[in-house]
């Protein structure tokens, strides 16, 4: 198993930047793809971004591209979210993913889920 802890959420105003760290410990990261979602009130969780083990194929839900970036680092077993020119729609718990499969969108493609951390952008 991998257990996965996300971390740099927070209260933004509307424009600002958060980077999210998501640290993995036990298995080794680049045995999988990773990916972040997140889940506003009332809302069903959604897709935000993945990138392969490689770290050199990555995908983004068409609302943060451009303005969101998925990296990883598998020597320090970490994967980051950038998120720079945020918006009040941006509001949500984001949560880190593991995928023992392909770099996939759907929340069952994932196997692994770290605990969310909230990220609130003011207007």
């Amino acid at each position: 198993q991998v257990q996965l802890v996300e971390s740099g959420g927070g209260l933004v105003q509307a424009g600002g930047s958060l980077r999210l760290s998501c640290a993995a410990s036990g298995r080794t990261l680049s045995n999988y793809a990773m990916g972040w979602f997140r889940q506003a009130p009332g809302k069903e969780r959604e897709f935000v971004a993945t990138v392969a083990r490689s770290g050199i194929t990555t995908y983004y839900t068409d609302s943060v591209k451009g303005r969101f970036t998925i990296s990883r680092d598998n020597a320090k077993s970490t994967v980051y979210l950038q998120m720079n020119s945020l918006e009040p729609e941006d509001t949500a718990v984001y949560y880190c993913a593991a995928s023992s499969g392909f770099p996939l969108r759907r929340t069952r493609d994932y196997n692994y889920w770290g605990p969310g951390t909230q990220v609130t952008v003011s207007s």
